[in-house]
């Protein structure tokens, strides 16, 4: 637009010189528009700054992960809710720019690009699951401005070969780090000293679980004597378990998702196989009760970022304002949220300025941060460190939680 008013002022500047004095009034009109319009343009960016901070939120809010998606914006809009109550960052509102990334890894970068270059956000939330948020990473390389998930757990989400990836965050532990602590808990709490592992073979989650629970279980004393694989959406398990009824064993680890952790545990009771059952958070699902059955849901113990019955005075305030808000228990993924958007807001509070680096510096120093799912620091990879929580099933309920030393 501005080009076009260039070319036509050129435009009729040359015909003054036929027309006269008429045009040249004519002419200086036009530049006066111009100016105005230029000068108008300048004021409307600089208000959107002025009294507010824009976070963007990439989200899967439909799709098949909106489950999680829409569980971790509840959780992300009751804290700024709060904070904006309490007077903001530094006097100024959290402004939360909002985007549905659909579940597509290709949609999030898209949105990410936007969020950054258009909305001029200070840092970005999101997106839930593991595929998207690293889709998002490199947009946040190139625009010096940081994201952070809450629950993207791949190990090679902040950091690779290549290194430390600079302007991503993460808050949630990793798949090894479960595997690793659901070990440490059969050695150290459980007294197992052999295990049986069923795995799901046909995802990252299930062989890094794996992997990193055979690593630890073993340095620790443990023995592995059998591991079994399946892959998604398989239903009997009864071949599987009848051949390691032969074996002799303390536990049994299933690292993968409800939906065949369920059916498994159930079959497993019913062939009279009633060693404890371990998992890690792709437990958490109440599709887990629908499946097993309560009375199976017996000595079966998973790894999870957060419990209701934490008796964490910080767990039981957010609980009540979930509650008072949502009218509903909240999950991880609540809490989660929740914990994400307080981690940026604080580490906003604190940097110099409201740019990506000095964010980013802020968010790196975060250290002994009061949380709901754990009070955690940020390690030199942009992890977590904080100690890692095992929920204890018991008819098919959360019947008690505890918290392990990794």
């Amino acid at each position: 637009m501005f080009t076009y008013n260039i070319v036509l002022f050129i435009k009729i500047q040359e015909e003054g010189r036929k027309e006269g004095n008429c045009m040249k009034r004519l002419s200086i009109i036009l530049v006066i528009i111009m100016v105005i319009g230029i000068f108008a343009g300048c004021s409307k960016s600089a208000a959107v700054n002025a009294d507010e901070i824009r976070i963007g939120v990439n989200y899967e809010l439909s799709g098949d992960n909106a489950t999680y998606g829409n569980s971790s914006v509840e959780g992300i809009e009751l804290a700024v809710e709060q904070i904006n109550a309490e007077g903001g960052i530094n006097g100024k509102k959290i402004n939360l720019i909002k985007y549905d990334n659909k579940s597509e890894p290709a949609e999030a970068t898209t949105l990410t690009t936007r969020l950054m270059t258009q909305d001029k956000v200070v840092a970005v939330l999101g997106p839930a699951t593991s595929g998207a948020f690293k889709a998002t990473i490199p947009v946040a390389m190139q625009n010096k401005i940081p994201v952070a998930s809450g629950s993207a757990t791949a190990d090679d989400v902040t950091v690779d070969s290549s290194g430390v990836k600079e302007y991503a965050f993460r808050i949630c532990y990793s798949d090894s780090y479960q595997g690793t602590a659901m070990a440490n808990f059969a050695l150290n709490n459980l007294s197992a000293k052999k295990a049986v592992i069923i795995m799901d073979s046909s995802s990252d989650y299930g062989k890094g679980l794996a992997e990193n629970f055979t690593k630890t279980f073993e340095a620790g004393g443990g023995t592995i004597v059998a591991q079994e694989a399946y892959v998604a959406k398989d239903t009997d398990f009864n071949a599987i378990l009848t051949k390691i009824k032969g074996e002799e064993f303390d536990v049994i680890f299933i690292p993968g998702y409800y939906n065949e952790a369920g059916l498994i545990i159930k079959q497993a009771r019913a062939q009279g196989i009633d060693v404890p059952i371990l998992g890690a958070d792709g437990f958490d699902s109440p599709v887990l009760l629908e499946l097993a059955g309560a009375e199976a849901l017996n000595n079966v113990y998973f790894s999870n970022h957060y419990s209701s019955l934490d008796e964490n005075p910080v767990v039981v305030k957010f609980i009540e304002d979930f509650k008072a808000k949502y009218n509903k228990e909240p999950d991880a993924f609540n809490a989660l949220g929740y914990d994400l958007a307080r981690f940026v807001a604080d580490a906003i509070s604190r940097a110099e300025s409201l740019d990506g680096e000095s964010v980013k510096k802020a968010l790196e120093e975060t250290t002994d941060f009061e949380a709901v799912t754990g009070s955690f620091s940020i390690d030199e990879n942009h992890n977590v460190i904080k100690n890692i929580i095992v929920v204890e099933l018991k008819d098919g309920a959360q019947h008690s939680s505890i918290r392990v030393e990794n």
